[in-house]
């Protein structure tokens, strides 16, 4: 039965993408993100922030896959703040809205925050360095840091 099914071309994983130098990502709360109240369990909103930074970062086409099978290096996130401020709950439509705020040789801060409509669920501000193999501090690829830069101060065009 399964080789008889065709999958339709349009069929794809959701994409976030930019307005001005903010990168949004939609997401849905599911019941496997809750707990037993039904309110969204605290760790997953991290899930939800690491899907809308790697998503941001394939949508400026950093191949994260490639730089990590070719030696060059990874992200690793070495410092986040996270305040929570209302709860999400099953069925919610929540917005993951994404800023690059600062740029250093060797790391990038990304501020985030969690939208249900117009009401602030959770903001984290999220500090990665780009790491060798062996987990030591290296310098982005250049590339990487010019599409960085060309996000960071942008204002919105709607």
């Amino acid at each position: 039965m399964a080789a008889d099914l065709i999958i339709p071309e349009d069929i794809k994983p959701h994409d976030g993408c930019f307005v001005g130098g903010r990168h949004f990502f939609a997401c849905r709360v599911y019941f496997e993100d809750t707990d037993f109240s039904g309110i969204v369990y605290h760790a997953n909103y991290l899930r939800y922030m690491e899907r809308a930074r790697s998503d941001m970062l394939r949508q400026l086409d950093m191949d994260q896959h490639a730089a990590y099978e070719s030696g060059e290096g990874v992200y690793a996130v070495v410092d986040l703040t996270m305040k929570y401020r209302l709860p999400a709950r099953l069925d919610d439509d929540l917005v993951v809205i994404s800023t690059v705020e600062e740029l250093r040789a060797a790391s990038v801060l990304i501020n985030q925050t969690i939208m249900r409509g117009a009401d602030l669920i959770t903001s984290a501000s999220v500090h990665a360095a780009f790491l060798t193999p062996a987990g030591r501090p290296r310098r982005q690829p250049k590339a990487w840091t010019k599409a960085f830069a060309s996000v960071m101060n942008q204002t919105d065009t709607k």
